[in-house]
């Protein structure tokens, strides 16, 4: 019980402090960020169960509700698009906690569909009320879509209109070719990360290996988690990453390890920072060495025309450019502490191992423990939590990504644990050891 709570505290700190801190650098943002890191890390590493009783996602998805129209919201919606985007968030925090209050599969399956639905009707209003959001990273991936329909290279344009980077597509390619669809059939990539959304919720439904309630609790917490109408509003672009590693994890546990390479893959060609899971999935014996290998060569086969077409300019956007960013002051880093503070940058070498650190342990507790897939996700969550509060950059979507991964896995745990009462654990099953 203890736990819990611990957990329903946490998650909701974590949004909290997220939803405020766009666009903002604070301390007690960094320290709230950092204390969550650190709950996740003793979660893992002392393997910490942790069971949901019935009253947890209803909680939290109230909670959810009451931070989103409390605390500061950044978003571009004026005036009746914003009341009727925090109306849908309201009424669908109110519909899926009252479904999730009350027991059978058919009140959980209607609380998963009114998940879903308030997601696709807050992007509806959020695109239609929004139709040219302020931010570099929807221009660049608009006009990306539009470059790749004239078989041209992201790397050589130079953006109209941006305010921000004028001529860097800072994403690997396929981000652009996997949300290029939604410009290019219904005029605004962010129609393909709703789809892309949609995706991952049914990845998170096959997750859960047929318990309903346990999918209907975490895809309603996530949909609802405060500052999602920020997520949707910027075009952020990691629930097409979280979508990807999901299935990813739904082909391993099924016994298709060799089909979840293309997933991962997809995911690897599309943003950077993932190689760093890479060595954690080298050590897992469920997937493997082999296959991790298959899944990097199969990603710079996928990235080869872009190299080709101009290896200069995509190297320049890709790393270097990146390495040597000017950091951004209302990143809520560790890095950025030390510079908004102190006035001090610290060195490359420090932020570097304190990354290669996290790798390390978690791969080394991985390879010793070989955990279930819930188990995993988790460490992957951290390396990447790590990540973001050392880095330069880490905004409201990197950390949001950390937590959609730890949503993920609860779903992983339904497998193991009581699948007829929330909250009651199960023996561990053998699956997962599936070479």
């Amino acid at each position: 019980m203890v736990a819990a709570v611990v957990l329903g505290i946490a998650w909701l700190a974590w949004f909290g402090v997220l939803q405020w801190s766009v666009v903002r650098f604070r301390v007690p943002i960094l320290v709230t960020l950092t204390v969550g890191t650190a709950l996740l890390a003793w979660w893992v590493a002392r393997r910490v169960e942790v069971p949901l009783p019935r009253w947890l996602a209803p909680a939290v998805v109230t909670g959810s509700a009451v931070l989103t129209v409390t605390v500061p919201l950044f978003s571009y919606l004026r005036g009746g698009w914003l009341t009727a985007a925090l109306v849908v968030l309201t009424v669908g925090a109110v519909s899926c906690a009252g479904l999730l209050a009350l027991p059978g599969r058919r009140r959980a399956a209607a609380a998963f569909g009114a998940a879903v639905v308030t997601h696709v009707v807050l992007a509806v209003v959020t695109i239609l009320g929004d139709r040219a959001p302020r931010i570099d990273v929807w221009v660049i991936l608009q006009q990306g879509a539009d470059a790749l329909a004239r078989g041209e290279s992201f790397y050589t344009q130079v953006w109209t209109g941006s305010p921000g980077v004028k001529d860097i597509f800072s994403y690997l390619p396929w981000m652009g070719v996997l949300t290029a669809p939604g410009r290019w059939v219904a005029g605004d990539v962010r129609w393909a990360i709703l789809a892309w959304s949609l995706v991952l919720f049914a990845g998170i439904w096959a997750l859960t290996r047929g318990n309903t309630e346990r999918a209907a609790a975490v895809v309603a917490v996530l949909v609802l988690a405060p500052g999602t109408l920020t997520q949707v509003d910027q075009a952020w672009t990691e629930p097409v990453l979280v979508a990807l590693l999901v299935w990813w994890a739904v082909l391993v546990r099924r016994g298709h390890a060799w089909w979840a390479v293309v997933p991962l893959a997809l995911a690897c060609a599309s943003k950077q920072h993932l190689v760093l899971l890479a060595p954690v999935l080298l050590v897992w014996r469920p997937f493997g060495w082999r296959r991790t290998l298959a899944a990097g060569a199969l990603a710079g086969a996928l990235m080869v025309p872009w190299v080709v077409a101009d290896a200069a300019a995509f190297v320049e956007d890709t790393v270097v450019t990146l390495v040597g960013f000017h950091p951004i002051r209302f990143a809520n880093t560790w890095y950025l502490y030390a510079l908004n503070v102190h006035g001090v940058e610290l060195p490359f070498a420090v932020t570097g191992a304190a990354m290669v650190g996290v790798v390390a342990v978690a791969a080394w507790f991985v390879w010793r423990r070989t955990p279930d897939v819930g188990e995993l996700l988790r460490w992957l969550a951290l390396v990447l939590a790590v990540a973001n509060l050392v880095n330069k950059q880490a905004f409201y979507n990197q950390f949001w990504l950390v937590a959609a991964l730890v949503a993920a896995s609860v779903a992983a745990d339904a497998a193991r644990q009581g699948a007829t009462a929330p909250g009651v654990d199960a023996p561990r099953r053998p699956a997962d050891s599936r070479r």
